[in-house]
């Protein structure tokens, strides 16, 4: 709860409040990357930003660190603003320019600028990708991120990290930039949530975040209005798209919700939805913003290095050789994590010096086609250079004019597929199980579901990767930790204890009979019992037919077909009992000669006459079913 200071405030407290030092800067912070012909897009920027805007601008730009830093005098000109380039721990006031300094990194904690000296070579640096990624952690939904002209993509990976927090992303209109590379990256990436010029920018941005405000103070407290609005949120995406988001995290879902009605100026939560029916288009874009396709290779690396030393060589032990292991990456998105575990499996095999051929087949699943098409390419920008090593860069990528692509043996590793974790059938006899930062969004209703769903969809001994801010709850009785840190766990071999077993949900087409799915529904599940007599029959049992006193049969169990089958004929209401192959009811004489030709040969015929009457017919496959018992 918020503390409001009085109308009449004595002025001893209010002296004190002014000299108690700052924590938490309430200002918002937002980044702005530039590169080539950055100088002019960030002049006409700040030149439209007004001297009140309350927020505070840090622009990070490719400079030679061998020059000095001339940028602030430059930018100065150009607008009211307080200008000035970045000193370590400097903290950011509303209404002021920061700008990085020559041959540094930048990054911010709790509202505070911090320097730090390069690792990386100057031709591998990507300055504006780093800075973002802080500015997202530290910022999270109050995050914005700008990108302006300049080539190359750095920015891109920066700025999948804000929108992962619901920030909000704007871009330069690459038709107005000097050079349109950077601006485009962000574009095609799906990131960009405002595209404008330069000039039109800030206006854009402001507009934004004076709406912000106005929303929480109003909205999130009519819990019932703005849950009503939600649901019928959710019925216009399941029209639109077929996916049901009834089970998505409520709070995640109105944060997404909250950023489309910011960017659209939407004062209320219910004008949204009148919004979303008149704009189609929306609700794709809405739809796109909820799946929250961010990734990158190699993310959380001590995790990925927990596998490589833990899990896999746990799960290469006495793998017989030629064998295969089963891995499935739910909610890949573009890909790079179900790249990265083909890439980690390989070091792995080279680490141990394994020679055993044994291979890794994973499947790749996403709601996302789009995502998925993309994933397929295997193509990726040149700034995945922050996450994938010089040696890993070589070994498993090949470079191309618009980036890297992955070779053909780790692209062969992997099968993507479209697939809806709550709706669809799961992957099964599986080795290794990646869900990784899915669950976040999901409610605990239906984590508690899925969970179970994992332990059956693994193998015994298999693994279970989570993400670094998810759990497996009280389900410790399925899975034990092997990391418990890196959230990795391998799967018990134990009952379930309890824990329900639900399969995921289909769509009922929509002839099904009612009555029939109504009977269905209400008949009782198998039991155990009853499925062990069912394969011990079929199993171990001898074949046997089920007759009345009458010749009809009523049942047969196994197969028959060696001693007998049904005789051409129409077909009617009622069965007779069958000859044996060959026989046919309207020629006696041909049954018999079949009779003695099969008594010769099969060794549960008769060597008496052959039946002549339904009494004899009974009691003859009476004989012979004692016999075939005796032989079994």
């Amino acid at each position: 709860m918020k503390k409001s200071a009085p109308a009449q405030a004595p002025k001893r407290t209010a002296q004190k409040a002014a000299s108690a030092p700052k924590k938490d800067s309430a200002c918002p912070i937002v980044g702005i990357g530039a590169s080539a012909g950055g100088l002019e897009a960030l002049g006409q920027f700040l030149e439209h930003v007004p001297k009140d805007s309350g927020m505070a601008y840090v622009i990070v730009q490719h400079l030679d660190p061998t020059q000095k830093g001339m940028m602030p005098e430059l930018l100065q000109r150009a607008t009211k603003l307080k200008v000035m380039q970045v000193k370590d721990r400097t903290r950011a006031e509303p209404n002021c320019v920061y700008v990085i300094p020559p041959n540094s990194d930048m990054s911010v904690l709790r509202g505070v600028l911090h320097l730090m000296v390069p690792v990386e070579m100057r031709w591998l640096r990507l300055p504006i990708d780093f800075f973002f990624r802080s500015l997202a952690e530290d910022q999270r939904e109050q995050s914005v991120g700008i990108i302006l002209s300049g080539m190359g993509s750095d920015g891109t990976l920066g700025l999948r990290a804000i929108k992962e927090k619901a920030g909000i992303v704007l871009v330069q209109d690459p038709a107005t930039a000097k050079f349109d590379a950077m601006p485009r990256s962000v574009i095609d990436a799906g990131l960009a949530d405002i595209v404008a010029t330069a000039e039109e920018l800030p206006d854009k941005l402001i507009a934004y975040r004076q709406h912000l405000p106005q929303l929480a103070r109003s909205e999130l407290r009519l819990d019932e209005k703005v849950q009503s609005a939600l649901e019928k949120i959710v019925i216009l995406l399941r029209g639109h798209s077929g996916h049901d988001f009834t089970l998505y995290r409520r709070s995640t879902l109105y944060r997404r919700v909250e950023r489309r009605m910011g960017i659209h100026q939407v004062g209320k939560i219910s004008g949204y939805v009148r919004y979303l029916q008149e704009n189609p288009q929306e609700l794709g874009i809405l739809f796109k913003e909820l799946l929250i396709g961010v990734t990158n290779f190699f993310r959380d690396k001590t995790a990925w290095e927990q596998l490589a030393s833990k899990a896999l060589p746990l799960l290469l032990k006495d793998r017989p050789a030629g064998s295969t292991l089963r891995a499935w990456v739910a909610g890949c998105s573009s890909g790079e994590e179900a790249y990265t575990l083909a890439m980690v499996f390989k070091e792995t095999l080279k680490n141990l010096k394994y020679t055993d051929n044994v291979s890794l087949q994973i499947y790749a699943t996403d709601l996302d086609k789009d995502a998925i098409d993309k994933a397929r390419l295997g193509l990726f920008p040149e700034n995945i250079v922050a996450d994938v090593s010089p040696t890993r860069l070589s070994r498993f990528f090949i470079k191309e004019e618009s980036g890297y692509r992955v070779n053909k043996e780790i692209r062969a590793m992997v099968v993507f597929a479209p697939q809806n974790l709550i709706m669809d059938p799961p992957f099964t006899k599986l080795d290794l199980l990646c869900c990784r930062n899915l669950l976040i969004y999901l409610t605990p209703e239906l984590q508690r579901k899925l969970f179970p769903l994992f332990h059956y969809s693994l193998n015994p001994g298999g693994v279970l990767f989570l993400g670094s801010a998810e759990s497996i709850g009280n389900f410790t009785h399925l899975f034990t930790a092997l990391a418990l840190k890196e959230r990795i766990f391998q799967r018990n071999e134990t009952a379930m204890q309890g824990s329900h077993l639900d399969f995921p949900a289909v769509y009922v087409p929509a002839n099904t009979n009612r009555q029939e799915s109504q009977l269905a529904a209400r008949a009782p599940a198998p039991s155990l019992q009853s499925l062990a007599d069912q394969m011990l029959q079929q199993r171990y049992a001898p074949p046997a037919v089920l007759v009345n006193e009458h010749g009809d049969i009523l049942y047969i169990s196994g197969k028959t077909g060696k001693f007998l089958e049904p005789a051409t004929a129409r077909p009617t209401g009622t069965s007779s009992p069958w000859p044996m192959t060959g026989c046919a009811w309207s020629s006696p004489a041909r049954c018999k000669r079949s009779f003695a030709k099969k008594a010769r040969s099969s060794p549960v015929a008769s060597s008496s006459a052959p039946p002549q009457t339904h009494e004899q017919w009974t009691s003859w496959c009476r004989r012979s079913r004692s016999r075939r018992s005796s032989l079994a």
